[in-house]
Order: structure tokens, then C-alpha cells, then sequence
């Protein structure tokens, strides 16, 4: 017995006595207690936080992550012509977007793969949009113009647990004349670039956003751009939609543009310059709105309407006859014997040549030691027949009798030199030689000898078609110019332009461009039946005589450029219209390219003032409506016999 006791003795463990200590089972029970009244204040603090103390901050957290907010892409303003027929248009499409609140990196390949898109250029565009620190609630487009296999595909993918970042947005994108008509006027969208985002102009735009790149739809892209608005929709905890909510922010549509172009007109230079390279402007001089703008070779600008494939602007830049330029305001050429007008009329202007001024023409003339060729042997030209033949003797004779400076001044005056201030981007200037030009370009005095080539239109001096236009328009009128543009009832015009001139002189020089066309001169192909067409030819040589005489030979793209500029009727001008024919080699092969332009105005004039056929009209008690009958007694059989 003492034995067993013993055992049981030395088998007590200490943590046996302790977990029998009534002190330290107490102990264990406040240390729980204290915790789980911790943890509860916790909560309470927690609770307090988001129902008492900030309950709209914690409310409107979860309301965002319960709805989805689409965009909705407001479409850009049409652009119509003068009588309001639509040149661009919009077309409804599908575009794909990607979700940056569902964006996965490792998704990127896959929807690559299954759109044919270049897997390393949507992973650029990508990291692009993150790096400009976008908001996170703006997509990214990825591809436009979806077609049926590619929705197809989307809406087979963008469940939540394969693609849930794919987001169909309905767009309306650019839709442009076929063929490139009115390309370089109207010109083209694209998406914004970086460097546009870095200019004023483009502050308010975001990556991906479409705006104008070119012609009018630069010139004007905030009245055609519209105002985004937003589609919100509740979503369940997968993504997936579940209603429209109604507090929907509707887009606002771009503001349509009526321009001064007519679609007729438009339509007939185009096709005037089908297959050739140049340039067609029709003016109305009397205020200056542009009638037709034609640039050839054109490009498509629907290529541009959403993201242009490098292959296709590979093509168009590399291009050698560069269909991106607007030859209308961009190409620079020497005008030519076009510019003999302006020289005969700072001539009289002058004093340097009077009504009697005549020269003997046998077919050029010697000039400080070097013999200058006329392009025939005209005889005896007085300032009438020297300009109906276009006598380079006798223009010669009258820039050798002239001061640099003066020819200068009055060409100036005209409009060469600057720019008309044409509403559209990129408008060249042209050049107007004079002594300080030469100082300030080539660090060398001007000589007399110079003179001579700038008397025809040559040597330093270029021009635009735009330029031409305006610059016979105006002095066509009396001397009076108003800025060109493009949109109807423009405002911030500058002020009609009127120079002191004797009118005596204006009307000597009119005359002899009436000859030009009228009396035998180098412009008949201009001429039309029933209208006065005034004008004048030009061939501008772009290799020196020099040069053929050594033996340069010529390809097709050196030959001369052929010029016609012409207006009608002869008394009071409506319509002026100058063309550049690049290598057609003669000014009277340009002629009828202005003089189908003229014709097709004044025909549609005619046929505008034509009455119009009225439908006959109907009776009045036809147009008038029953009378209901009155109530009436029935009739006996007899009186209904009786007569």
C-alpha cells in the first residue's frame, strides 16, 4: 500500500498542478475575454467608420464596383457643299476596346492570335496608354470595323472567365467620297498622335481619340468633334451586365459644316484632271468662297479613318508623284508667261511703258551680252498684241526697263509672296525675288540681268494655283481681293483688300486677256460660245535652255509645266479658275481644263434659271372637304318618281 502511494506520487506532473491551479485557469479566461473585446471594439471602430463617420465615401466605392461605365462616341459633324448635298458622311460600325479594370498582360496573345492583330504592336499600344497615366476608366481601342467573324469571335471570348476585358463599342466612323474627290479639301481623321497630344490644339484629347489630321477636318475639328457620353450599366461580381441604369450622359454630335464647294463643278475638274498630275481652283472673286479644290494624283482618305495600316502609308509616302500633297496650295512652280498680266500692268503703273510702247519681236532678244529666245517670231507688238501672243520680247524689253523692286511691289500686290490665308493647314507662300531676298537668302546683290527671266515668269519667281487664282481674280474686279475659304458664312475673315490702281490700266490689261481667248491668241481652246472668256496661258520650264543645249535629256517628269487661268464673263466676273498642268508642256493644253470648269458653271446657272414646271391645280370644291347630310324625312315612293 505505502508502495502504490509512492508511485502515484512520483507520477505528478507540474503541469498537472497548474492546469489544477484555480489562479491560472482565471488568468487564461480575462486574457480571452480581453481579446475578444478588442477584436469586437475593432469591428465597432470598423462599423462606425463606414455607416456613422464617412458612409457617401464607402457607399460610392461600392457602387463603382458594382457599375461599369461604356463611353458612348459621339459622331463627327458632316461636311456638305454649298447647296447642302453631303460630301462625308459617318457610317455605323462596331469597334473593339479593351477594359483597363479587367486588363490582363497575358491575355494580350491570345486575342492577338484569334483578331490577326501583331501581337507586338497591340503589347506597344498597350504599355503606351499606361505610361501617358490615362485614366483608368478610358479603354483602349485595339481595332475598328469589326467584321461578322470578328464578333463572333468576341462575343464567344468575352465571358469572365476567358477575355473579360473585351468591350464592343458602337462607333461611327468617317465615310468619304469613292475615288478621292475632294480628298485634299475635305482631308482626313486619325487617331491623335503623341506628338499631337503635346500641342495646345490637342491638349483636350486623349490617346485613341479620333480627330482631324488634314484639310478641313483640321482646320474646323473642334466644331465637328461632338461630346462623348457614357452608358453606365450594373454588373454582377463576374462582369457580366445586368441592367442599364437610366443616369446615362448622352454624346452630343459634331456640328455639321456647310462649305463653299459645289459638288457639280468639284466633279468636272476632277475629271478634267483624270490620269494627269496637277492642280484645279475655282474662285467666285467676289467674296473669295472656293467653288472647286482639285489635287492630282489623290489618295483614299477612308484609309485614314481609323488607324491606317503601315503598308498602306508606306505606299502613299514613298509615292513619287506624292498624292498626299495638295498641290492646289503646296506646289510651288514658276507661273510662267501667266505672269506677264501682272508685268504689263506695273509697267503702265510705272511709267516704264505707255499705250504706244511697241517692240520688234524676230524672234528674241540680246540682254547684257546673252541672247534671251521668244518662243516665235512675232514681228512688231505693241502692250495689247505683245500680251494676246504672249511676245517674251516684248515682256523682255519691259522687266529691262523696270527696277527689281517694283516688279516686286506689284506682284505683291497681287497676293505672291504670301499666303492667301486660305482656311486649311499647310498653305506654302511661294516666291516673290526682290533685292532684299536675295541679301537675306544667298548673301549676293541682285544684277539687271536677272530682270529678264522674271519679266516671263521665270527664274526665282513661284506660285501657287491658289495664289494665281486669287491674284487674277482680284485684279479682274478692279483690284480688289478677298481672302479665300472654304466654309460657308466663315467668320474671322480679314477684310476685303483694295489697292490704289488706275482702273485705265486694269481694263488694258483685261482686254489684251480677252484677245488671249477671242482674237486668235494662245488660249482658243478656252473659248466658249456664249460667254466672254478672259485668260491666259503659260509654260514654265524647269530645265534652263542652257542645259537642253548641253545635252540634258529630258525625261517625262522634267518636261515643262503647262498653266491656263481664266475668268468670266469678261465685264463682271463670277467665276475664276486656274490650272497646273505638271509636265504638260503647253499653257494652251491647260486651257481646257479651265474652260470645262467655266462652262459646267454657267451651265448649271442656266439650268437653275429655268422655271420650274408647276403641277396644275385642282378645283377648289375638290379640295374642299364633304359636307355631312342632313336628316331628312323619308321619301314616299311616288315623290321619289316625280319629277
Amino acid at each position: 500500500m505505502k508502495l502504490r502511494q509512492d508511485r502515484d506520487h512520483q507520477q505528478i506532473e507540474p503541469a498537472d498542478l497548474l492546469r489544477d491551479d484555480v489562479k491560472f485557469l482565471a488568468g487564461k479566461i480575462a486574457f480571452f475575454q480581453y481579446f475578444m473585446v478588442a477584436v469586437f471594439l475593432f469591428l465597432l471602430s470598423g462599423f462606425w467608420e463606414l455607416q456613422v463617420r464617412d458612409p457617401a465615401i464607402y457607399q460610392e466605392r461600392a457602387l463603382q464596383n458594382s457599375i461599369k461605365s461604356i463611353p458612348v462616341l459621339a459622331p463627327r459633324g458632316k461636311i456638305l457643299d454649298r447647296d447642302g448635298r453631303v460630301i462625308v458622311d459617318n457610317h455605323s460600325s462596331f469597334s473593339l476596346y479593351l477594359s483597363r479594370e479587367n486588363l490582363k498582360m497575358e491575355h494580350l496573345k491570345p486575342i492577338a492570335e484569334g483578331l490577326n492583330l501583331d501581337y507586338d504592336n497591340l503589347v506597344t499600344r498597350v504599355r503606351r496608354f499606361k505610361s501617358r497615366g490615362e485614366p483608368q476608366y478610358h479603354p483602349i481601342p485595339i481595332k475598328e470595323e469589326l467584321t461578322p467573324a470578328e464578333l463572333a469571335f468576341v462575343e464567344s471570348h468575352r465571358d469572365e472567365n476567358t477575355f473579360p476585358e473585351l468591350e464592343v463599342i458602337h462607333t461611327q466612323h468617317r465615310l468619304y467620297p469613292r475615288d478621292g474627290l475632294a480628298a485634299h479639301a475635305v482631308g482626313y481623321v486619325g487617331e491623335v498622335s503623341e506628338s499631337d497630344l503635346n500641342t495646345p490644339e490637342f491638349a483636350r484629347f486623349h490617346q485613341g481619340d479620333i480627330v482631324g489630321k488634314d484639310g478641313i477636318e483640321r482646320e474646323y475639328n473642334d466644331i465637328l468633334t461632338g461630346t462623348d457620353g457614357q452608358r453606365r450599366v450594373e454588373v454582377d461580381s463576374f462582369g457580366n451586365e445586368r441592367r442599364v441604369l437610366s443616369e446615362d450622359k448622352e454624346s452630343i454630335p459634331g456640328k455639321n459644316l456647310q462649305t463653299t464647294i459645289d459638288l457639280d463643278l468639284q466633279a468636272v475638274a476632277e475629271l478634267t484632271l483624270e490620269n494627269r498630275r496637277g492642280a484645279v481652283v475655282a474662285l467666285d472673286p467676289r467674296n473669295g468662297e472656293v467653288l472647286a479644290m482639285v489635287s492630282r494624283p489623290a489618295f483614299d482618305p477612308n484609309l485614314f479613318a481609323g488607324r491606317i495600316r503601315s503598308k498602306d502609308w508606306n505606299e502613299l509616302v514613298n509615292n513619287p508623284a506624292h498624292p498626299l500633297m495638295n498641290r492646289a496650295i503646296q506646289a510651288q512652280q514658276a507661273p510662267g508667261s501667266t505672269f506677264k498680266p501682272i508685268m504689263l500692268l506695273a509697267g503702265l503703273e510705272t511709267g516704264a511703258i505707255d499705250d504706244n510702247f511697241s517692240v520688234n519681236c524676230p524672234g528674241g532678244a540680246n540682254f547684257y551680252g546673252r541672247f534671251f529666245k521668244c518662243w516665235s517670231r512675232h514681228g512688231t507688238v505693241g502692250i495689247h498684241t505683245g500680251l494676246v501672243h504672249s511676245c517674251d520680247t516684248f515682256f523682255y524689253n519691259v522687266a529691262n526697263r523696270m527696277d527689281i523692286d517694283d516688279i516686286a511691289k506689284y506682284a505683291e500686290m497681287v497676293g505672291y509672296g504670301h499666303k492667301t490665308g486660305i482656311d486649311l493647314p499647310h498653305e506654302a507662300e511661294g516666291v516673290v525675288p526682290s533685292r532684299k531676298w536675295k541679301i537675306r537668302n544667298f548673301r549676293e546683290k541682285w544684277y539687271p540681268g536677272e530682270n529678264i527671266s522674271v519679266g516671263i515668269g521665270q527664274g526665282a519667281t513661284t506660285v501657287t494655283p491658289l495664289q494665281m487664282a486669287s491674284a487674277i481674280g482680284g485684279m479682274s474686279i478692279g483690284g480688289m481681293w478677298f481672302q479665300p475659304h472654304l466654309i460657308k458664312d466663315a467668320v474671322h475673315l480679314m477684310p476685303a483688300r483694295a489697292v490704289d490702281v488706275n482702273l485705265d490700266n486694269i481694263r488694258k490689261v483685261v482686254s489684251g486677256m480677252y484677245g488671249v481667248v477671242n482674237e486668235g491668241g494662245t488660249g482658243v481652246r478656252a473659248h466658249l460660245a456664249n460667254v466672254d472668256v478672259c485668260g491666259k496661258t503659260g509654260s514654265a520650264q524647269l530645265v534652263s535652255n542652257d542645259a537642253l543645249r548641253a545635252g540634258f535629256k529630258q525625261a517625262q517628269d522634267m518636261k515643262d509645266n503647262a498653266w491656263f487661268v481664266g475668268f468670266a464673263p469678261c465685264q463682271s466676273p463670277e467665276i475664276v479658275v486656274a490650272t497646273l498642268f505638271e509636265n504638260g508642256e503647253h499653257g494652251q493644253l491647260a486651257a481646257p481644263i479651265v474652260r470645262d470648269v467655266i462652262k459646267a458653271y454657267f451651265d448649271k446657272k442656266a439650268r437653275l434659271a429655268q422655271p420650274q414646271p408647276q403641277i396644275a391645280a385642282l378645283p377648289p370644291q375638290i379640295l374642299r372637304p364633304p359636307q355631312p347630310l342632313a336628316s331628312q324625312p323619308a321619301a314616299t315612293p311616288a315623290a321619289a318618281v316625280n319629277p
